[in-house]
């Protein structure tokens, strides 16, 4: 039975999903948080780079700042897509306000950046506020 790895966004405990669970909401064996939550979380840069490094499903990371008026608009927005790819990606939230050594180690340049990536590499980025069918239709894409 085929399997996907992914990092729990809580306590870092990687997990592995049999792929028929997927749609079942799994949660971490370790700390029982969703595994595929509903909503973006906030993570810590440890967290973020365990999952960017070992996560099976798509990890898409919105880099962002509470001070950014389209970060503002496109929180919502990113909320939405979230939902929409459930099972397909797990979508992230990293404030570089708080975590400004993060957002300088992934080069971020402006905000909000987006940032996919794929079995422990970057497969691509977008820069600036998108609405949540660009959103999906990126991560998709």
């Amino acid at each position: 039975m085929a399997t996907k790895t992914l990092t729990c966004l809580s306590c870092a405990q990687l997990n592995r999903v049999p792929d028929d669970k997927l749609g079942a909401n799994p949660k971490c064996a370790t700390c029982g948080t969703w595994l595929l939550p509903a909503k973006p979380m906030d993570v810590d840069p440890a967290i973020l780079q365990k999952a960017a490094q070992n996560d099976d499903l798509p990890l898409v990371v919105d880099f962002w700042a509470p001070w950014c008026g389209p970060c503002k608009m496109m929180g919502p927005e990113f909320s939405k897509a979230a939902k929409k790819l459930s099972g397909k990606a797990r979508l992230v939230k990293m404030n570089t306000q708080d975590h400004q050594s993060t957002g300088a180690r992934y080069r971020i340049k402006g905000i909000p950046t987006m940032v996919a990536f794929e079995r422990g590499k970057e497969k691509k980025r977008k820069s600036g506020a998108m609405r949540e069918g660009q959103i999906v239709g990126w991560v998709k894409g």
